[in-house]
């Protein structure tokens, strides 16, 4: 290629993801079809309420063309009218509330709006992906904090409470260029919500060192023991945080991509700036029938049967765990479950691509997984920097977002990992 050519060096230059290595595993497997338990998509469709309400929408002239680019006004206040209970206080749906194409995005605009080339930006690992790119987008650098697992997670299960962060190891990475913490609670992949007395730890180093939080919560209407939200601590940390959701997330219509940030105006307004210069609107129909979502949920129970059903999918797909004697960390929300597969020995004569090879324990056992068993899910070393590896490489991610028979065939191949147990 020409040399006025290259591509920019924030895109240029990138390993392979393990997206793409999971679905060339996927294609090339044996065994078909694989049960994909790996990226965490809904296996089922929205509620009958929801469907409705974007069908009609599709029928109304105004619903197919521009949305204001903050959003639409009955989404912004179905947004503020449900979470005001939760702040403890009345939202202003036109001053607090901005809608955007999916949380992803929402994320990339709040670090368009306030980073600058040299800021540096706090996240945890094991963390998201889509932080790192959407960071370094608008010249951030990155500090990583780990987050420790159960010194005893490869001999047994326990909650993912146990996965710890380090205050001091916190305090330590904040200095006079930190911009911006993000948090994410109820965790991908760790299935851990943030107590509130971590929150509160957090929260008074933020406020110490001057430090924005971006508070990611696309889990917030999954969780399984007391979550709190950051921004409702006090009214010193509502003024420095900005909490992200996700329609998609709350309705299983990930492919909606209709999400919306939470904070006071004098930061919403910069967040919905960045928006517009990003992609100026977003989907109409789908956000009406969001909104329509949001209004009914209550009314027809969902919020409850959402979790109810989520926890027993949980339950129901660690059994398999249980069966083979491989721990795994009980997810507190979300719909991710990690499990330690240090017991299974792969076969040492196995034969993995270079690119494949040249990668963690996780990533060769992600690619066995497939090929062998039949069953797709996420090495989560994808989600550390290169130093911290050693942290999870004995453990795979697995999404229980599926049809209840998915995770019955899941784990009925599953079990053929017994001849390889150690």
């Amino acid at each position: 290629m020409d040399e006025k050519f290259t591509p920019a060096k924030r895109v240029a230059g990138q390993k392979q993801d393990v997206w793409s290595i999971v679905n060339e595993a996927a294609t090339a497997s044996p065994v078909q079809p694989i049960v994909n338990m790996g990226q965490g998509f809904f296996g089922y469709n929205p509620p009958q309420f929801v469907i409705n309400a974007a069908k009609d929408a599709l029928n109304r002239v105004e619903c197919n063309q521009y949305s204001p680019t903050k959003g639409r006004p009955r989404l912004k206040k179905a947004i503020a009218d449900a979470y005001s209970p939760f702040f403890g206080r009345t939202l202003n749906p036109e001053t607090e509330v901005t809608i955007t194409t999916g949380a992803n995005e929402g994320m990339l605009s709040a670090f368009m709006g306030f980073i600058e080339p040299g800021d540096e930006v706090i996240i945890f690992e094991p963390f998201f992906d889509q932080y790192i790119s959407n960071i370094e987008m608008p010249g951030g650098t990155i500090k990583y904090v780990p987050m420790h697992p159960p010194k005893d997670g490869a001999d047994r299960t326990s909650s993912a409470a146990n996965w710890r962060i380090d205050m001091n190891e916190l305090e330590a990475a904040m200095g006079p260029k930190t911009k911006m913490l993000v948090l994410n609670s109820p965790h991908n992949p760790v299935g851990k919500v943030l107590s509130k007395e971590e929150l509160s730890q957090i929260g008074e180093l933020c406020l110490k060192h001057k430090v924005l939080i971006l508070s990611d919560e696309v889990y917030d209407r999954l969780y399984y023991v007391p979550f709190t939200r950051i921004a409702t601590l006090s009214p010193e940390l509502a003024k420095i945080t900005l909490t992200v959701g996700s329609a998609g997330k709350n309705f299983y219509a990930t492919g909606w991509r209709v999400g919306y940030l939470i904070g006071p105006s004098e930061l919403i307004k910069y967040v919905a700036a960045a928006h517009t210069r990003i992609c100026y609107s977003s989907v109409s129909p789908l956000q009406e029938a969001a909104a329509i979502g949001f209004e009914q949920a209550d009314k027809e129970g969902f919020w409850d049967k959402a979790v109810s059903e989520m926890k027993g999918k949980v339950d129901r797909f660690c059994e398999v765990f249980d069966e083979l004697g491989l721990p795994y960390s009980q997810p507190e929300g979300g719909y991710f479950v990690l499990a330690n597969l240090s017991k299974v020995k792969l076969p040492a004569d196995y034969q993995f691509p270079p690119h494949v090879a040249e990668r963690p324990r996780d990533f060769k056992m992600s690619w066995f997984l497939i090929m062998e068993i039949g069953v797709a899910a996420i090495p989560p070393t994808e989600f550390y920097t290169n130093e911290r590896t050693h942290i999870a490489e004995d453990y795979m991610r697995f999404a229980v977002c599926k049809d209840d028979d998915v995770l019955e065939r899941a784990k009925e191949r599953l079990r053929g990992l017994r001849k390889y147990l150690q």
